[in-house]
């Protein structure tokens, strides 16, 4: 079984989002152990952008601290690319050992921070964060549901 640990900056503020997010969550509970955390997004004006990121930074390195062994990478848009298998095949990669998937904030990753950590793309295009935390836990779930032989994917 899988040990996931989403770290997403900031909290999911649109209900619907939210309730996506919370139903993905449930239908994963059967293929892997899933733990949500979320840091918090940096207010910022357009002067005070760079300034926003280094303390995004700082609030995911105080978590990142606590997962010195297990497989940690981010969410960017140049990320490595997968299709639904590959995905789950890189899943089974994991099973039985800790990884875990970070999702940057509104502005996106520092470059110190960015260059440290693998990155994984859920596609080329670029996604408001809140809108990718549902997409890579529905991608979580359809890769954990292949892994398993389930039908979900045709």
């Amino acid at each position: 079984m899988n040990n996931i640990t989403l770290i997403a900056v900031g909290a999911l503020k649109n209900k619907a989002l939210q309730n996506l997010a919370a139903d993905y969550q449930k239908r994963i509970k059967p293929y892997a152990r899933l733990q949500v955390l979320e840091t918090p997004a940096a207010s910022f004006s357009k002067a005070e952008k760079n300034q926003a990121k280094k303390r995004e930074k700082e609030a995911l390195e105080k978590v990142l601290h606590r997962y010195p062994k297990e497989s940690i990478f981010i969410l960017a848009e140049k990320g490595r690319l997968f299709d639904s298998l590959t995905f789950s095949d890189w899943l089974g990669e994991y099973d039985g050992r800790d990884l875990v998937l970070v999702i940057g904030g509104a502005l996106g990753w520092e470059a110190e921070f960015a260059a440290r950590y693998p990155s994984l793309s859920l596609s080329p295009l670029t996604f408001p964060h809140e809108l990718a935390r549902v997409v890579l836990l529905e991608q979580l779930y359809r890769g954990l549901l292949i892994k398993a032989g389930k039908e979900y994917h045709y």
